[in-house]
Order: structure tokens, then sequence, then C-alpha cells
């Protein structure tokens, strides 16, 4: 029996379903979509979810009410995250999801999100992380948030979620189009303090390989090889250098938004925040001292499909 999970983000409202096998602990995708909803627009100035934000994420939410019912899901799990945690009627908008499409849904801690995030991501490493002495980073750049998980296998040694995500960085940061460079080096300067502040020293010890999931990661990978459509076989599992994640940002900061959106990769409505998001990604990198990440589609909605299959 296929099971469901949603990822209601700051950024993009994304579903999954799946079979999970329980033998083996994998899981293999039926259907996956994703829409950018900006469910964060303007959460940064107001501390609200506007009406307009959350009309776009109850649109997508009906369309895939009518996907899970197409394909007779029972079990189901809709993650709320930053965006939701940080409103002041992020309560009334999880109450509303759940009335509304029948979703078992739950507002996530920072941490909760990290763990279901790194369960997802190293779900088809573990066996070949075993032999490997250095643990691993997963960094899972949001809407609203950052998460770093450090671990190996499937088992998480340590675990932070901070207030580095695309939309708001973007919304604090970058006022001009094309950005002026004093604006990026802000952003930049910004996401280098909090990390330097809140990153474990002791959790950095070790970490030899890192790996990204979610929409920042993916669209560099995807950008970086032109892929038109995109195409997550390919991106799955692609190697991003530190120095090409510096050359892809110097290469976008000197569009205007219009001519980001028509960049090949990279999906149109991301080109608002992709800017901060290559930003994150690179002081995230140089934060851990790694210079190179692999990219991986499994995140939190892999890692979701295991929970419901008791398998996390």
């Amino acid at each position: 029996m296929p099971v469901a999970v949603i990822d209601i983000g700051t950024n993009s409202t994304r579903l999954l379903i799946a079979d999970v096998d329980h033998s083996r602990g994998s899981v293999s995708e039926l259907l996956r979509r994703s829409r950018v909803t900006r469910l964060g627009e303007g959460l940064e100035a107001t501390g609200l979810l506007s009406d307009a934000a959350v009309g776009r994420v109850l649109e997508t939410l009906r369309e895939y009410r009518r996907a899970m019912d197409d394909y007779d899901v029972r079990s189901n799990l809709a993650v709320l995250t930053s965006a939701v945690r940080d409103a002041a009627n992020g309560e009334q908008f999880a109450a509303r999801v759940r009335s509304e499409f029948e979703l078992d849904a739950h507002v996530l801690a920072g941490e909760q999100e990290a763990q279901l995030t790194f369960l997802g991501a190293m779900s088809d490493r573990a066996n070949g992380a075993a032999g490997q002495t250095a643990e691993a980073v997963v960094i899972d750049i949001g809407g609203g948030s950052t998460e770093f998980i450090v671990g190996s296998g499937r088992t998480a040694s340590y675990h932070v979620s901070l207030p580095l995500g695309v939309v708001r960085m973007s919304e604090r940061h970058i006022h001009s189009d094309p950005p002026a460079r004093a604006e990026l080096d802000a952003l930049a300067s910004d996401a280098r303090e909090v990390l330097a502040e809140r990153l474990s020293p002791e959790a950095k010890t070790g970490v030899g390989r890192g790996i990204a999931v979610a929409g920042t990661a993916t669209s560099a990978a995807s950008i970086d090889q032109e892929l038109d459509p995109y195409d997550p076989e390919r991106v799955h599992g692609y190697e991003l250098s530190l120095a090409t994640v510096d050359a892809l940002l110097a290469r976008l900061a000197a569009m205007t938004e219009s001519e980001r959106r028509a960049v090949a990769g990279l999906n149109p409505d991301r080109a608002p925040t992709i800017l901060a998001g290559m930003v994150l990604l690179g002081e995230s990198l140089r934060a851990f001292g790694l210079d190179r990440v692999a990219v991986s589609e499994h995140d939190i909605l892999h890692g979701g499909a295991l929970r419901l299959a008791g398998l996390g």
C-alpha cells in the first residue's frame, strides 16, 4: 500500500507518493511533484503567513489530495517547517491543513526536521558508508532555515537548525535587480556570522564529505548540466565543487531576475531566491572545510516515507 508525504516548506510545497520495501528499507517513488508556493513571502517583515501565500499552498494541496486519492493512499504525513513554526498564525494554518485535506500534519521543530532529512538523505548510502571513517554532513538549505546533520550510516551524532533560508535571506538583503555587490557581500557576511556562532566546532571535526539536498543544491546540479527538462536521475549523486558553486553564483548574480528565469536547468520560480541559495551553499561548504558536495534527491520526503513505514 503506497504512502504519501507532503513537505510544506517556506519556499515550496512538495509531494511524494511511494512504496516502501520493509525488508530492504528502500523507497520506490510512484509520483513526485513540487511547486514553488512561497509560503514564507513577507514573513520576515510581518511575522504572519499572508492570505495570498496561504492561498497558493491550499490550491496546491487540493491538487495533491486528488493525486493521493487516485493512488488510494491510506497513510500520509504532512510536515510543516520553518515558515509555519515561525509565523504567529502558523498553528491556525496547520489546523486548516489537517481539517480540509485529511492530512496528518505536524509542525516540526528544527531538530525533528533535521532528523527526518538525515534519514532520507542516507537511505541509499548507509551500506556504502559503513566502511568509511569520515562522517558526512547533510546540508538542507530551505526557504526559512538551513539544517545541518552530521553522522554516518543512519545514525546522526549532531544536528542543528539555523535561521538561514533563501526566502528569509533574500528579503533581508537583496533589494536591487540585478543585486548590488554590497548586498551579496552583506548576505554572505550575515551567513558566516551565524555559522561561526552556532555551528559546534566539535561537530565539524571528522566531517570528510558532504551531501546537499533540497532546491538550491538540485538546482545548482541542474544548471551546471544545463538540464532541460529537469532530470532527477542525472541530478541525484551529481558532485558539485565549491569552485563550481562560486562560478554559478557569479554568473547568476550578473543577470536580472527575468534573465535568470531563462537559464537552462533552473525552475523559473526559483529565480528570485537562487542567489541567496548559492551564497548559503558556498558558505556552508566553507564552514565545514569541504571543497565539494554530492547532491541528493533523497531528503525529508524519503525520510517521512520511511518513518510512516516504521523504519525510522
